[in-house]
């Protein structure tokens, strides 16, 4: 594994199925080692033609794509040996038991049987592996695709949508894997919709929309996001008065007789809101932030 550097690395990357019809432009995009790097955009906004060229499914028009400090076009056997991925449903033999299934896996990829029982504990399937696959649910069969993937050990897994269709005792289930698997040195870089099951992992955020990056960075960065326009809920004595001393100079409604929300700059606009409130003889009692989620920050991101 490559240390304290970006593990994918791709540089002025441009795309299309169509000529003159670019569907990612000058893309560049970092994803460091050791990181769950959740890749998040709607539907169309590039995030599977992206995966693809990453796993060299997809050529590119024009520009480069690096992995563990080498470019795809020239090193793609050394690169792909440790890459493992999973990219729409899983391909699975559903008369076949999820032990079976990973067997012909194991006998493709030209890796021994013995690595099965490990990476059936890893995803929790063991107590399940003689069980015929066609009688898995959703999660099962994720999971079992995942197994797939881990057989041979890779440093990168690339994985589309995973959590497509589970519930959510199976997205818990799943989330936990993730961690659990990023703790063990592997880097992930995932795409999905659910964008609050991402927050719930992931260590960095990447926002595409139309073919460019909008926003990509860590979750403290992210978080920077999130402490500016702050809705505050302010308790104090008299909310009244509060509303009628501010509400020329900002954002502020009502709720009850001591209960009003404001919007502030950042956390220094709101210090200086609460001193003058106290200025004025009014106690306040409480702030309350209104944290923003990766769901509103996405919407806020791309309108």
């Amino acid at each position: 594994m490559i240390e304290n550097s970006n593990l994918i690395s791709i540089k002025d990357l441009n795309f299309g199925y169509k000529k003159n019809a670019p569907l990612l432009q000058g893309i560049n995009l970092e994803v460091p080692t050791a990181s769950i790097f959740g890749f998040i955009g709607h539907n169309g906004a590039g995030k599977t033609t992206t995966m693809r060229i990453i796993l060299g499914l997809l050529q590119p028009q024009s520009g480069s794509v690096s992995i563990f400090g080498k470019t795809l076009l020239q090193n793609r056997e050394e690169i792909f040996s440790k890459v493992g991925s999973l990219i729409e449903s899983p391909s699975i033999y559903q008369h076949l038991s999820g032990y079976d299934n990973l067997k012909v896996a194991c006998q493709y990829l030209n890796i021994p049987f013995s690595k099965i029982d490990e990476v059936l504990e890893m995803v929790h399937l063991t107590e399940n592996a003689k069980k015929i696959s066609k009688k898995y649910s959703t999660g099962m069969k994720q999971r079992l695709g995942l197994a797939m993937a881990l057989l041979r050990d890779p440093e990168l897994l690339v994985l589309d949508e995973p959590t497509n269709g589970l519930d959510p005792v199976g997205m818990m289930e799943f989330r936990k894997l993730m961690i659990e698997l990023n703790q063990a040195g592997k880097t992930i870089f995932l795409s999905s919709h659910l964008l609050t099951e991402v927050e719930k992992m992931a260590t960095h955020i990447g926002i595409i929309q139309n073919g460019d990056f909008l926003f990509q960075g860590t979750m403290s960065e992210l978080d920077k996001l999130r402490n500016t326009n702050l809705e505050i809920i302010l308790k104090v004595s008299d909310a009244n008065i509060v509303n009628t001393m501010l509400s020329n100079d900002i954002k502020t409604n009502i709720i009850d007789s001591e209960t009003l929300s404001l919007v502030v700059i950042d956390r220094e606009h709101l210090a200086t809101i609460i001193n003058k409130i106290v200025h004025q003889g009014v106690k306040v009692y409480e702030a309350i932030p209104m944290k923003k989620g990766l769901e509103e920050i996405f919407l806020n991101t791309i309108n």
